[in-house]
């Protein structure tokens, strides 16, 4: 009998508790959506229970395959050293194939507009309205080009404008904070000042964004459990489940 594989949620965890129950959410609606699904969810850090630990756990069970998706939304750091180690930390027994990150996605864009419209802006807002994209910052080149590029198309839909913001003081010196981007937006003219932080769950970073926001007029949520997003996670795993094409002639 054929079993599909597990899919494996890697979150990075946080102190505050908010972090983990919207993780847990959010796994919650990826269930929902695919019912015959297993989805389990292990964390970095901080948060039980640990991925390395789940890995373990589903071994002794006897599961053999595994989708290990980041829940993450640029690859930076997380995606690219500490969950590639947990990976290969893990037992031998296990065939493990590393899912893409979430983002870019256009279903990301249509949860970020969720989110916005939610906090009180309609579609008829959007010409009149600039927003800023606030990412938790990272100092990952591909990841801060990534974000980037997400804010011009972003924009290309229709709103006044669209500027990218980073919480992370890691973040390279010059690039803009939440504050920042707020005030060039009004002082660019438009007559609406939105804030749409580009993150999964509450926490650190996530507080700094909203205190960068005081000054505008409206501060969207956190994407969290939008069904556009665990869309996305069905997504990355049912590529990194798909079978590899085979060269020619081989």
């Amino acid at each position: 009998m054929h079993h599909q594989p597990v899919l494996l949620v890697i979150a990075h965890g946080s102190r505050d508790p908010r972090h983990a129950a919207t993780v847990h959410a959010l796994v919650r609606r990826v269930r929902s959506l695919r019912p015959g699904l297993r989805v389990e969810t292990g964390f970095l850090d901080f948060n039980v229970p640990s991925a390395h630990g789940v890995l373990e756990s589903l071994a002794a069970e006897g599961v053999r395959d595994v989708v290990a998706l980041p829940l993450l939304l640029t690859r930076a750091f997380h995606a690219k050293a500490d969950i590639p180690a947990v990976l290969r930390d893990a037992p031998r027994r296990l065939r493990i194939r590393q899912a893409e990150v979430l983002g870019p996605s256009p279903l990301l864009l249509s949860a970020l507009e969720r989110r916005l419209y939610e906090a009180g802006l309609t579609p008829a807002d959007k010409s009149s309205t600039g927003v800023v994209l606030a990412s938790a910052g990272s100092t990952d080149p591909e990841a801060i080009a990534v974000i980037a590029d997400i804010a011009r198309e972003w924009w290309h839909t229709g709103w006044c404008a669209v500027r990218p913001a980073f919480a992370s003081a890691g973040s390279p010196a010059g690039f803009p904070r939440t504050e920042d981007a707020v005030r060039e937006l009004r002082e660019l003219g438009c007559s609406t000042v939105a804030v749409a932080p580009y993150v999964l769950a509450p926490g650190f970073l996530p507080d700094r964004i909203a205190r960068g926001a005081a000054g505008a007029d409206v501060l969207a949520g956190v994407l969290g459990p939008a069904p556009e997003v665990a869309r996305v996670l069905l997504e990355r795993y049912d590529a990194a489940r798909a079978p590899m094409p085979t060269a020619l002639g081989a």
